[in-house]
């Protein structure tokens, strides 16, 4: 399928952030289209709280056509499919074991713990949020993209 605008098709994952003693993890909405961070949220445990939290601020922001993530418990959760339903959204399952159906944000955890989190210690979860928080801001609206032709991921995002 070719992706040719800005909310045709979001995606949503989870990774771990590590803190000096312990784990955080992050889920982030993406936008394919313009790379564009939507929303993202912290949690220091894998309940699916984190993840609606997620949804739900993603979807005060615009409403794609296609949602694609992985088949993890919280993503397949009765209460993370009925808010995209009732929202008209078609829903997207990643096939088991395969990464490269997320690609997208798949690199944009790699781009995080290389440019931000490798690079630093947290200490604390405020640590994390604010860190993560400046990197995000900074991938959004300064950060050229070599697949975006060298553009910010607001730009496109946002372009008229």
């Amino acid at each position: 399928m070719e992706i040719t605008q800005p909310n045709q098709v979001w995606s949503t994952d989870i990774t771990y952030i590590k803190l000096a003693k312990g784990f955080l993890y992050l889920v982030a909405v993406m936008d394919w289209y313009s790379r564009y961070v939507i929303s993202w949220e912290l949690s220091n445990t894998l309940d699916i709280a984190f993840c609606l939290e997620a949804l739900k601020e993603a979807l005060k922001l615009g409403k794609p056509t296609i949602w694609n993530n992985d088949q993890g418990s919280q993503f397949t959760s009765p209460q993370f499919v009925s808010i995209l339903e009732k929202s008209g959204i078609n829903i997207s399952w990643d096939g088991r074991g395969r990464a490269l159906d997320n690609i997208f944000i798949e690199r944009l955890w790699r781009s995080l713990k290389y440019e931000e989190v490798y690079l630093k210690e947290y200490l604390s979860g405020k640590e994390a949020l604010k860190g993560i928080d400046d990197y995000f801001e900074y991938y959004n609206n300064n950060r050229p993209h070599q697949a975006l032709g060298y553009r910010k991921p607001a730009e496109i995002h946002f372009e008229k």
